[in-house]
């Protein structure tokens, strides 16, 4: 009978530069064996692999570099990270190691910003892109950063009304301001045309009315971005041009203008079948840009990016411990797991992501069809097709014997902000503990507990019950030192 390791590398190009398997017959992630940080912290796991952030970083940075030298592009490119992706504070910091700069979407994203100036991870001079639609006390801390000399801080423009907040409260010797372009929708979507942003017919005037007569505001900035994301198909080719050529038609009316700001959209890895060419992507890009800039005689624009999915996505990965096997008919068998999909991968449940899943353990096992079920009661809590198959195949085991480990990963964006992190979960299902895996200067794998899995305390809180005093978290973080994938633990710090 096959093996799954023989199913694997008989489907896709196994092992890759991310995953592969050890002599054990266990997975590795990024050279990280999950068997052991499983051992020492147990399951339900999340984990981040911090290095995979920079790696992102850089690479992009690479692209639209390479891309600007092959056609001779006169502009500057600037990487901005989309905090909405994860604002965790681990994240933040070691995407700014990176020389990144800020895109906000609410109000207490500048309770951030102003926490990290404390900190002294940005300065005054560090780009503050601001979006969203913005409720008063947004507005007003937006005023409060430039009026405290954020000079580049830009609130990009979201509708006709918000510019007259800055008139009056934005007192600074000079103000940068953004239009937020409202693109139409995908064909299949609900709607024609976006509910962000400000319609084309309306630009012209909002600059002319209300920008231009002002000398302390300076329009920087055009912002661009489809829900569909950076993709080689005709919707996105189509509303890049009508966008490129309305900033052509602006920049000669307004000389301050001298950036565009294409949003996110670069995909991640959610299949082992992945063949997105990113840089080809850029080049043309690059390349349509500045064919509008040359056809209507405009200077090309400074380009900005807010990549948020691609900066953290591919750092994460969630482990499960497979508790139980149900065989609930002739033909569905079902793998019972120590956690739940609905609280802990919502997009998995809210949108049908797929995401990369392996087994841990048991590589060198025959394999079955599966369906994997979550712990909550309700029937949507299951996991049973891949991205690139419409069945899902797991080792078998034996239950009374052996233990089995699954991973999901790619999983590091969005999930703990859509799950409610910290707060009240479907059939209380407490967030699991998170690990963070990094590497010291010698190369050697770290793994560092953030956040123990949530207590009952904490929920009791919430709901407005007395807490048991029993769910006191530790006061202490275990920081432990592993070599490399196939070494053995050399060295275990709590502080």
């Amino acid at each position: 009978m096959k093996r799954y390791i023989d199913l694997i590398e008989q489907t896709f190009e196994f092992p890759t530069r991310e995953f592969g398997v050890d002599e054990n017959h266990t997975l590795l992630f990024n050279n990280v064996r999950l068997t052991d940080i499983i051992k020492e912290y147990g399951t339900p796991l999340k984990i981040s692999y911090l290095p995979k952030i920079a790696e992102h970083i850089d690479n992009a940075k690479l692209l639209f570099r390479n891309a600007m030298k092959k056609y001779n592009y006169k502009g500057n490119y600037t990487y901005c990270y989309c905090t909405k992706s994860s604002h965790f504070k681990f994240v933040i910091e070691t995407a700014l190691k990176s020389n990144v700069h800020l895109e906000t979407s609410s109000a207490f994203d500048i309770n951030i910003i102003r926490a990290l100036y404390d900190d002294g991870k940005i300065n005054k001079n560090t780009y503050v892109i601001c979006n969203g639609y913005k409720r008063p006390k947004y507005l007003e801390d937006i005023s409060a950063l430039h009026n405290d000399g954020f000079i580049n801080c830009i609130p990009i423009l979201d509708n006709l009304k918000e510019i007259d907040y800055y008139l009056e409260n934005s007192t600074a010797e000079t103000v940068s301001v953004g239009i937020r372009i409202a693109t139409d929708e995908e064909p299949n979507f609900a709607f024609y045309t976006s509910r962000l942003g400000v319609r084309y017919n309306d630009i012209n005037s909002l600059y002319l009315e209300k920008i231009k007569p002002n000398p302390r505001f300076k329009l920087k900035m055009l912002h661009f971005f489809i829900n569909a994301g950076i993709k080689d198909n005709a919707y996105y080719w189509s509303e890049l041009t009508r966008f490129m050529f309305k900033y052509c038609e602006m920049k000669k009316i307004c000389p301050d203008l001298d950036s565009i700001d294409i949003g996110g959209g670069l995909p991640i890895q959610t299949s082992l079948v992945f063949n997105y060419d990113y840089q080809a992507m850029i080049d043309e890009i690059i390349e349509n840009i500045q064919w509008i800039c040359n056809k209507n005689n405009v200077p090309v624009p400074h380009i900005f990016t807010e990549f948020g999915s691609y900066t953290v996505g591919e750092s994460g990965a969630v482990i499960y411990k497979v508790i139980d096997k149900k065989q609930q008919n002739d033909r569905e068998l079902w793998y019972m797991i120590d956690g739940s999909f609905i609280t802990q991968l919502p997009d998995s449940w809210g949108i049908g992501q797929k995401y990369i899943m392996m087994p841990v353990n048991n590589w060198d096992s025959p394999y079955e069809k599966v369906n994997l079920g979550g712990l909550t009661c309700d029937s949507a809590d299951f996991y049973n097709t891949e991205a690139h198959s419409e069945d899902l195949y797991l080792p078998i085991f034996d239950i009374e014997n052996e233990d089995q480990y699954i991973g999901f990963f790619h999983t590091g964006a969005y999930q703990e902000s859509l799950g409610g992190y910290g707060g009240i979960q479907h059939c209380l299902i407490p967030a699991p503990q998170h690990v963070l895996v990094n590497l010291d200067d010698e190369g050697n794998i770290v793994t560092e507990l953030f956040s123990p899995e949530q207590d009952s305390d904490s929920m009791l809180k919430i709901l407005g019950f007395k807490a048991n005093g029993n769910g006191e978290a530790p006061k202490t973080t275990t920081v432990k030192k592993v070599k490399k994938a196939t070494e053995e633990v050399v060295e275990e710090v709590a502080s």
